[in-house]
């Protein structure tokens, strides 16, 4: 009898396409594992009432969308967890470490469901509970109405396909996960629109030297993984989480270089500071603390230290 891995994961129906299509090419690559899904409830799937994300972090004690998969994982009632990689936090729980990224990595970009950004009216209300992307927003059209929302894709899409909202802003992953890029209205260029550190990308955490770590130490494409911790490291310079408005984009050029280029957005997005390098794939976190730095330099902190008041 071969070895039996326990997938840990989130209960929607993201996550479960999420774990999917981790599992189909490995389940082929080892044939002598089985493995078994297991849910697993996080704090931003049991609070649906609390307005932010950063306030349910604070009652979960940690992430809202990784803290009980962790404890989980730690625990060793899972052996591995599919998370998405954005919202895991940069720093992993003691004693475990994510696996080399997979790849493909999906669409990186965010997307404006309802209405094209040019369409809308002035005043429109546009749908999004992540503080980058009203940041963002709103330093492209100070105008908008900004309205917070949670709670799982088809339920935040169809805030804007009934008439609720104008528009909402969604993660085009996501949307191709669930086939449901039809309902998009615009891509947003990562180029003036970049995205949360990690969309996009699964990250595949594990408890160091165990027995999955071993099994799985082969998988996982190189390319992305350097794109994925260029950002990663960037974000963890900045000591930024979900909760802060910070875009990252990590990509390989045709020049053979990781480029990586980010952004600090003020959360009425009247201040806004860019930063862009390049350098070697074989050094991804040396880049993102390259960029993080430049960022600083030009007054990141004190954007984000704003942002931190009590």
């Amino acid at each position: 009898m071969g070895d039996v891995l326990r997938i840990g994961s989130r209960a929607s129906k993201l996550a479960r396409k999420q774990v999917s299509e981790w599992l189909a090419p490995i389940a082929g690559r080892f044939p002598d594992v089985t493995f078994k899904r297991q849910i697993i409830l996080e704090g931003g799937d049991r609070d649906r009432v609390t307005p932010t994300l950063a306030e349910v972090a604070k009652t979960a004690g940690g992430s809202a969308f990784s803290t009980n998969q962790e404890a989980a994982l730690v625990t060793g009632e899972v052996d591995l967890i599919v998370h998405s990689l954005k919202d895991l936090p940069t720093a992993v729980h003691e004693g475990t470490r994510l696996l080399v990224t997979p790849g493909p990595r999906e669409d990186v970009r965010d997307v404006l469901c309802g209405s094209t950004l040019s369409d809308l009216p002035r005043g429109a209300t546009v749908g999004t509970g992540a503080p980058r992307r009203v940041a963002q927003l709103l330093a492209l059209r100070p105008d908008l109405q900004v309205v917070p929302i949670r709670g799982n894709v088809p339920g935040r899409l169809a805030r804007a396909t009934k008439g609720d909202l104008d528009a909402v802003v969604l993660a085009a992953a996501g949307l191709n996960r669930l086939d449901l890029m039809p309902q998009v209205h615009e891509v947003l260029d990562p180029a003036t629109f970049p995205p949360s550190p990690g969309q996009g990308a699964l990250g595949i955490q594990v408890r160091a030297d165990s027995p999955a770590a071993t099994v799985l130490a082969g998988v996982g494409d190189p390319a992305v993984d350097a794109c994925v911790r260029a950002e990663r490291a960037l974000l963890a310079e900045l000591h930024g989480g979900c909760s802060v408005p910070v875009g990252a984009w990590g990509r390989i050029g045709p020049d053979g270089l990781l480029h990586l280029s980010a952004a600090v957005t003020s959360l009425d997005g009247t201040k806004q500071v860019r930063a862009a390098g390049e350098g070697p794939v074989e050094s991804p976190e040396k880049l993102g603390a390259i960029v993080a730095a430049d960022l600083i330099a030009h007054g990141a902190a004190g954007i984000l230290a704003e942002i931190r008041k009590p």
